[in-house]
């Protein structure tokens, strides 16, 4: 596994397979570099608690069948000037570092943790079509998020140390 990792890879198939697995034994499914690897796993089952082949290829197809829709896209590049410029109707996900208010895990978490919430919550005021996204519950955000008349909503979550929290769900436009 370790090997698998390490190697650069020589193709997006390979890239590819090395964030699942990546994304399956780091610990919390952490991507950053430095994150811990997975050691014990769920109820002690170590790699087979977060490997799961079958079920992880169903979830691919599914995806790959959306996107052959054209009911689903990735953008990679500049999040902020992807909102602005998605199709009014376009459904929203967005999942933005956790930076804001002072939030030190953003910054450990991601390679590219600089972000201005304020803009990004202008854009999803602005957006015509729904929005979902999530947040750390801080002050901040309830402010700028209020002040726009986006609805929070809390989420209850468990963290890697399985520790409950809070999580903010902004939302817009959903239908009923």
């Amino acid at each position: 596994m370790l090997d698998a990792l390490a190697r650069e890879p020589t193709d997006i198939i390979e890239r590819a397979f090395q964030t699942i697995l990546r994304n399956r034994v780091q610990r919390g499914g952490i991507m950053a570099p430095g994150a811990g690897l997975l050691k014990e796993g769920e109820k002690g089952k170590g790699l087979a608690s977060r490997w799961y082949p079958e079920t992880l290829v169903k979830r691919l197809l599914y995806i790959r069948a959306l996107a052959d829709l054209g009911r689903l896209a990735f953008t990679e590049g500049d999040a902020l000037q992807a909102i602005a410029s998605a199709p009014k109707n376009a459904f929203l996900f967005v999942d933005p570092p956790y930076t804001a208010g002072g939030k030190a895990a953003g910054q450990r978490l991601y390679a590219l943790p600089a972000i201005d919430h304020a803009r990004l919550l202008d854009l999803i005021a602005a957006h015509q079509g729904p929005v979902v996204a999530t947040y750390d519950d801080n002050s901040e955000i309830r402010q700028m998020a209020a002040e726009r008349g986006i609805e929070i909503r809390p989420a209850r979550m468990k963290n890697t140390h399985h520790a409950e929290m809070t999580e903010l769900l902004l939302v817009r436009n959903l239908p009923a």
